[in-house]
């Protein structure tokens, strides 16, 4: 495949449940649902720090190292 045939966003190559929105979205409710069902800032604060983390990565050291991956073509 021809680097012009190549997405220039890698979320052009994900399916619509793995797109910004849908992550954003769905590490948002998690603690949400946590909070409003448990009432436990223990269990609440853990999850929305591994979302907070999964964010990073996901959103945006991933894309930074698909760009970068792109540039080296």
């Amino acid at each position: 495949m021809e680097s012009s045939d190549q997405p220039q966003s890698l979320w052009q190559l994900k399916p619509w449940w793995c797109q910004p929105w849908s992550i954003i979205l769905t590490g948002l409710a998690i603690p949400t649902v946590s909070w409003v069902w448990l009432h436990r800032w223990w269990i609440t604060t853990p999850a929305a720090l591994v979302i907070l983390v999964w964010w990073y990565l996901f959103l945006y050291l991933v894309p930074q190292d698909y760009k970068a991956s792109q540039g080296d073509q």
